[in-house]
């Protein structure tokens, strides 16, 4: 695809590395009540983790990493049995607790137990690819039509009040084109949506030039959990989504990012901060501000920032107020919202809000067979060897150790 350039110094390279980073991975389980295409986790009935048994978890987590926040995952976590005791012990350890969700389970009684435990935020993950397992309404929809399921979370968790609000959908080749629609639907709820994800999708496909192998022994590509029978584009990029997102918000300009492990010019996380209201967006954030958030906030936390409060969301004015002098972003967006105060003064009693938009490009198959991961992963998970080594490993091909005891490699097919 034709990529826009980003520039990497126009960026700030987020400072998460394996031990000090903003985010940490759990899975209490493996069910879910959905099967959904794309999905790199196996449904597995009766999975269920002993809550002793994730507890030593975070212990674990705790004695190698140091994080703000615990994305519980799965699986579908609200399934968990000990969901509200397990969000209880997380945030008692000083943590921010994430839940990670496809919403079907979260009732508005089980959201109130939640807030109460010391739940921080949720992720719903939303796609027109979900397969059988929401209500009939909401199968075979547009990734469009399916905002208005999008907004009955948002506004459950903002009748609940004080609980950050985050939503996932997986783009592939036929949904690249609704991104820009679930961008301006983000902004015309910028109120009670905090942040918008785009996952690239990641798939093994016949015609995949690589020769998989465990260890020495060789693994056929459709024995990989997450493949595809028939050919699939699995390479859209970072860029190619900003290209897309720019056709209907012409000025949407990404600010920091996390590189590849084996490509430094690769976005593996494009992370774009942008100010305003539900009348306008006044303008994004540049690389200083995020260099700003990042390391003030480790050095008053000793972490760095992940999720961020829906209080803390709510001070756009504040931001652009306090952060004009050193951000040239901040700075423009300053002068868009003073000229929207001088067209109507009253406009100044409306809030201004921050908003995320964060694009996720997995794991990228280089043509010489090398994997390249996320550099600074913030989805890394526990993970105990069959000779008991316990160890921190990605999250996303986690059902490569569990099947085959260790991470697959690849060789090109040409060069054996």
């Amino acid at each position: 695809m034709n990529e826009p350039y980003i520039p990497l110094d126009s960026l700030y390279r987020l400072p998460w590395s394996m031990p000090d980073n903003g985010i940490t991975w759990l899975e209490p389980l493996a069910q879910c009540n959905l099967s959904c295409y794309g999905c790199y986790r196996k449904n597995i009935k009766n999975s269920h983790k002993p809550f002793e048994e994730v507890k030593h978890e975070l212990d674990f987590f705790q004695s190698q990493r140091k994080s703000d926040c615990i994305s519980i995952a799965g699986g579908e976590p609200l399934l968990y049995s000990h969901i509200v005791e397990l969000v209880a012990e997380i945030k008692s350890r000083g943590l921010k607790p994430i839940i990670n969700t496809n919403g079907i389970a979260l009732t508005k009684e089980l959201l109130h137990e939640l807030k109460k435990a010391g739940v921080f935020g949720f992720t719903f993950h939303i796609d027109s690819k979900q397969g059988k397992g929401r209500e009939e309404k909401w199968q075979n929809k547009t990734e469009v039509e399916l905002n208005e399921l999008r907004l009955h979370y948002a506004e459950m968790l903002a009748e609940e009040g004080g609980i950050a609000c985050s939503f996932n959908s997986t783009v592939y080749e036929d949904t690249l084109q609704y991104v820009p629609e679930l961008v301006d639907w983000a902004h015309k709820h910028i109120d009670i949506v905090d942040t918008m994800v785009f996952i690239l999708f990641r798939y093994i496909t016949p015609n995949v030039p690589f020769d998989f192998y465990a260890g020495d022994k060789k693994i056929e590509w459709d024995d990989v959990h997450y493949h595809s029978d028939h050919e699939e584009v699995v390479d859209i990029m970072a860029p190619d989504v900003v290209k897309k997102i720019r056709e209907r918000f012409p000025d949407f300009t990404p600010s920091a990012y996390l590189n590849g492990t084996h490509r430094s010019d690769y976005f593996k996380w494009l992370l774009t901060e942008r100010v305003g209201n539900k009348d306008k967006i006044f303008g994004y954030t540049g690389k200083k501000f995020m260099e700003f958030v990042m390391a003030g906030y480790h050095f008053f936390t000793d972490k760095y920032l992940s999720y961020a409060s829906p209080k803390v969301q709510s001070l756009g004015r504040a931001t652009m107020l306090n952060a004009w002098t050193f951000d040239k972003g901040v700075r423009r967006a300053l002068k868009n919202y003073l000229k929207y105060i001088a067209a109507n003064p009253f406009r100044i009693f409306k809030k201004a809000y921050m908003q995320s938009i964060l694009i996720i490009q997995p794991v990228d198959l280089l043509p010489n067979g090398d994997q390249n991961m996320c550099d600074g992963c913030p989805d890394i998970t526990y993970w105990k060897d069959k000779d008991g080594t316990e160890k921190l490993v990605w999250s996303c091909r986690l059902e490569e150790p569990m099947q085959y005891g260790d991470f697959l490699h690849m060789v090109p097919k040409n060069k054996n």
